[in-house]
């Protein structure tokens, strides 16, 4: 399900904010004159802007996916200033920056601005610059009067549709203006610049000994060549110069992702690094990361190229046509995408694997593939096949099991795509296997628990939003579970209810994170018995603590784009196979909020609904005596449950 992010959605968790050991450079500190060669070897000096009266200094790198966000926006500030008397040069201070790396950068880019190579990090040391991109602003006599960021669109983990700032253009207009910057220093969030190390000789950790190892086992399934991580880790050169960032984000806890309660579930695919191996990382950062023995280096860790699958797809769908994804997304962002593809099957399809393959990942942010039977409602009757969302891992379908894909059934490519700074092409496909039905017993469906009618209020910083399941009518069993929300998202949990009223944990996460959504695997297949509920508990922060908030002024309702809000709990389910089972029907959907409900009614938490509790409640308090089989003046649980089990079961809404 949930699985994979945007390159920029996975940097984000990388991008460091607590300060690095520097020689601090103040504001109105006097800049000496340097000299730098550009990629094509020519010298550029700060003397040759003697005839400007501004001149600013950005800090940038090849493999940092800010600095390619920010490139183009620098040349766009040097284009309009120019006549204006400011001047502008770009500093590559990264040690694992080469001169064809950076000739790349200028050329996909368009850069006319000058890109100069710091080979030895001496002026990014002068200026005291920690990390790409950031800028600096100079007046007439080179003292700094602004350090930082660039604007505020891009912080940890957060990604605005665009800046509420515009700090690097506000500093440029009062230098001009003569006047004393508003804010002179804001802080520059991104990839800490990579230096050259002095490693220790005697250090008791190595690369070659004990990190590569690590790496090889938490890392270099993203971050190596080709894949979603911002930069390859694979080599001892590329992991020493990003040694610093990852202690760092390890020690944050944003690497290895993973948000899961460890309280509660246990599943196959959680990402956890011991704390032996933390140390050993944190302890060759310290001691200058010394590569070692490279006799001691482990086998490199082999990947399968192409498809993730374990053989080639029996058929693979595509897009109908390429999709231009445009360098900027406006204020709102690029509108989902639908894509839709006559599958022309004859028969039912039994698939045992599904996978989207993004004909560009650096500006997918995810996809979700649909089915939709013939004559079915889109609204109603889809059907989830596969995706590509943050946080990428291709789970195998569990042993005899299979998704269905009905005859003359429309495939249908929805679309989020997230810009990088540059025009790009999509075409994204997926690829499926076809099962051997004579080894499939279960049907394996994709369903959901939702709450579509909620309104957040503006400045609510912890606004609760609740969903229960009908309870099921017949014995399920769960793979997985998959909680979605939008950027207000704050903290999502499953509980279960069992028909005795007993209630079990199944997934906390107290720290949803909506740039990497995961599919938390069960360790172990869980059996549901009939006649249980699930129940999905979602926290928003619609305040302005949240500052991915698109506008806390506002209240917030249901919709598809990232600036409204979803409140769904995906998850994975069995059932025994049954060929004549109703396409689109699902076997858990989303009834009356009873859980919800029971917990808030409940206010002296005594596990019962008293006839004062339900009170404002009508349809509890009409059917009271019939609804209390115990006859203890109380409504348990159980015995709600065991009430909506015996009603009709609704018309479906939004395939909820």
């Amino acid at each position: 399900m949930f699985v994979r992010s945007s390159i920029i959605g996975f940097a984000l968790l990388f991008f460091a904010v607590s300060p690095i050991a520097l020689a601090e450079t103040k504001l109105g500190a006097k800049i000496a004159d340097f000299k730098l060669p550009d990629h094509l070897g020519k010298e550029h000096s700060l003397a040759d802007y003697a005839d400007r009266d501004v001149v600013v200094v950005a800090f940038l790198g090849t493999e940092c996916p800010l600095a390619k966000l920010y490139a183009g926006r620098l040349q766009a500030i040097a284009d309009k200033y120019a006549k204006r008397g400011v001047g502008m040069l770009i500093v590559m201070p990264n040690v694992q920056d080469s001169l064809e790396d950076i000739a790349a950068f200028v050329r996909q880019h368009k850069l006319t601005v000058p890109v100069l190579k710091d080979m030895r990090n001496n002026v990014a040391d002068q200026f005291g610059a920690e990390r790409t991109p950031s800028a600096f602003v100079l007046n007439r006599d080179r003292e700094i009067c602004y350090r930082g960021r660039i604007d505020d669109q891009y912080l940890v983990g957060i990604i605005r549709n665009k800046p509420t700032r515009e700090d690097l253009r506000l500093a440029i207009d009062e230098v001009l203006n003569k006047k004393n910057v508003t804010v002179p220093e804001t802080e520059a969030v991104g990839c800490i610049i990579g230096r050259a190390h002095e490693s220790k000789s005697d250090s008791e950790v190595t690369y070659c000994h004990d990190i590569a190892p690590i790496l090889q086992a938490h890392c270099v399934e993203c971050h190596r060549a080709g894949e979603i991580g911002p930069f390859d880790l694979s080599s001892y050169s590329e992991a020493a110069s990003w040694g610093e960032m990852m202690a760092e984000v390890v020690r944050q806890r944003r690497m290895p992702p993973w948000h899961a309660n460890p309280k509660f579930g246990n599943f196959v695919n959680a990402r956890s690094m011991p704390d032996k191996e933390k140390e050993s990382l944190y302890t060759w950062v310290k001691n200058g990361c010394p590569e070692g023995d490279r006799k001691d280096l482990p086998q490199p860790r082999k990947f399968t190229k192409g498809w993730q699958l374990p053989r080639d797809p029996d058929i693979v769908l595509s897009m109908p046509e390429p999709f231009a994804v445009p360098a900027d997304g406006g204020r709102e962002g690029v509108p989902y995408q639908y894509f839709r593809v006559a599958t022309k099957f004859d028969e039912d399809k039994w698939i045992t694997g599904a996978e989207v393959l993004p004909g560009n990942p650096a500006v997918v942010h995810h996809t979700i593939i649909y089915v939709v039977p013939p004559n079915g409602n889109w609204e109603h009757d889809r059907i989830f096949l596969s995706a590509y969302v943050p946080g990428l891992r291709l789970d195998p379908f569990p042993a005899g099991s299979a998704k269905r894909i009905p005859a003359n059934s429309t495939i249908v490519f929805e679309m989020h795509y997230t810009p990088n700074g540059s025009e790009q092409k999509d075409t994204t496909k997926v690829g499926i296997l076809l099962a051997d039905l004579k080894q499939i017993d279960k049907e394996l469906i994709t369903t959901e628990v939702g709450n579509l009618d909620f309104v957040i209020p503006p400045q609510a910083a912890e606004h609760v939003v609740t969903a229960t399941s009908r309870p099921t009518k017949q014995d399920v069993t769960l793979v997985s579970l998959s909680p979605h929300m939008h950027v207000r998202g704050k903290a999502f949990r499953y509980e279960l209810v069992l028909p005795t009223g007993e209630r079990e944990v199944l997934l906390d996460v107290p720290k949803y994170d909506f740039n990497w959504q995961t599919r938390y695997v069960l360790a172990e297949p869980r059996k549901i018995p009939a006649g249980s509920v699930i129940s999905c508990r979602a926290v928003f922060d619609n305040s302005e603590a949240n500052l991915a908030n698109p506008d806390p002024t506002k209240s917030v309702k249901w919709g598809e784009q990232t600036w409204d809000e979803m409140m769904l709990g995906f998850f994975d389910v069995m059932v025994p196979r049954d060929d004549a089972r109703q396409a689109g029907k699902k076997p858990v959907v989303t009834g009356l909020d009873i859980v919800g409900t029971f917990d808030t009614a409940d206010s002296n938490h005594d596990g019962g609904l008293s006839e004062k509790e339900v009170e404002s409640i009508d349809i509890l308090k009409q059917h009271f005596a019939a609804i209390d089989q115990n006859h203890d003046d109380l409504l348990q649980l159980k015995e709600i449950i065991a009430a909506v089990r015996a009603m009709p079961e609704p018309r479906r809404r939004r395939g909820i």
